[in-house]
């Protein structure tokens, strides 16, 4: 996926086509929403397979093997699939990673809450159909869709017990240490000891939950965060990499390189043309 955001819709007349399309598991390099007011969905996630009847939603973090089929119920079929890179929402991201890694489908009620997501989803198809779109009207519309959805999850999941809640709230501490000082060139010893815990026992969790370990959290927090700047802002790539821990520009482009494929200019480059 080469655009920073990007929403279609599923309805009766391509749920065929999609259907017939080859459809193996897969994963990819962006987060995926699907927003379903009509219609069904065969869903493989976490290396289970759910059916889904709509209304629902389904949250698929970038990395995870999945695979959809959308069918027709009652005779309908009414889906928006929103497709984002992560430096999209960076400050939201990895809060999401953390809300959905072991709830990727939730089942909703009609009206209410829901009938205001499915408005929410109409306003940036709208938005998205401009001849130039404005990316930051859609950023805060999707936030504020990820809020409702997260208020409706809160009401379903409530509780956890034992091992998994004492996890889950480790990893949701680390993320909210992170988003505080992911700026810093500091590496697991310091996270580990913001948390009370040894290292070994912060990467087990992160490896349980994201399947990364901590570095590895780490770095990709900083990543999302540079392609922001890039995208966003007039720094040059020496004073992104030095606001982001690294000292020399050498290493921040090669690491960025590395992890993306592209140098941080070549990456300002293509977004630039795109967002134009």
């Amino acid at each position: 996926m080469n655009q920073l955001f990007n929403i279609s819709t599923v309805t009766e007349e391509n749920v065929n086509t999609i259907a017939s399309s080859p459809n193996e598991p897969h994963n990819h390099d962006y987060e995926e929403l699907i927003v379903a007011d009509e219609g069904k969905l065969e869903h493989f996630i976490d290396f289970r397979s759910s059916s889904l009847d709509a209304p629902f939603v389904s949250f698929v973090t970038k990395g995870k093997v999945h695979r959809v089929k959308p069918g027709i119920k009652n005779g309908k079929c009414k889906m928006w699939v929103m497709r984002f890179k992560s430096e999209f929402i960076p400050e939201t991201t990895f809060q999401l990673y953390s809300y959905y890694h072991d709830h990727a489908n939730i089942s909703m009620q009609r009206g209410g809450c829901f009938s205001r997501m499915v408005t929410l989803c109409e306003m940036m198809f709208g938005e998205m159909q401009q001849s130039i779109p404005d990316y930051s009207i859609v950023r805060h519309l999707l936030s504020a869709l990820f809020t409702m959805i997260e208020s409706e999850r809160k009401k379903q999941h409530p509780d956890e017990t034992g091992i998994q809640k004492t996890q889950n709230t480790t990893f949701k501490n680390f993320l909210k240490i992170l988003e505080e000082n992911f700026h810093r060139p500091d590496g697991v010893a310091f996270y580990a000891e913001k948390l009370f815990m040894s290292a070994r026992n912060l990467n087990l969790i992160c490896q349980n939950i994201l399947q990364k370990s901590v570095s590895e959290i780490i770095e990709t927090r900083k990543l999302i965060e540079a392609k922001n700047l890039l995208i966003n802002s007039e720094k040059t790539v020496s004073e992104i990499g030095f606001d982001l821990g690294y000292n020399e520009k050498a290493y921040f482009s090669n690491v960025f390189k590395k992890k993306s494929g592209q140098t941080p200019t070549e990456f300002r480059e293509e977004m630039k043309k795109l967002i134009s």
